[in-house]
């Protein structure tokens, strides 16, 4: 099982940037996925996740800002987000939405500056 995420960046308050997380080493197009973020010091945060029927949902903290998204064809997972804030400053995961969290993945960063 491999999750490669990419599309972090350093940027400015209201600012955007598109996450991309390419998968590989399990069927992709029977998996419910999520995104999660982690800012340094504290927990793990669910904030987007769509099931393998394509089913959306998002936390209420990036509803109208955030889109998650996915291509079966090329399995891969994508996080749209818009008008960034300080706030939002995390490591951002794909993940399993049912499956534990796999300490080896790397995440992206992402970084906003006021």
């Amino acid at each position: 099982v491999q999750l490669v995420e990419s599309g972090g960046g350093v940027v400015h308050s209201g600012e955007s940037l598109t996450l991309s997380c390419a998968v590989s080493g399990f069927p992709f197009s029977n998996q419910d996925m999520s995104w999660v973020r982690q800012a340094p010091g504290e927990d793990r945060d669910g904030i987007a996740g769509i099931t393998k029927n394509g089913r959306i949902f998002h936390d209420a903290s990036v509803q109208g800002r955030f889109t998650i998204s996915r291509v079966t064809a090329t399995e891969k997972l994508y996080l749209q987000v818009n008008n960034l804030k300080p706030k939002n400053s995390a490591m951002y995961y794909c993940v399993k939405t049912w499956g534990p969290f796999d300490l080896r993945d790397k995440g992206t960063q992402v970084t906003v500056s006021s």
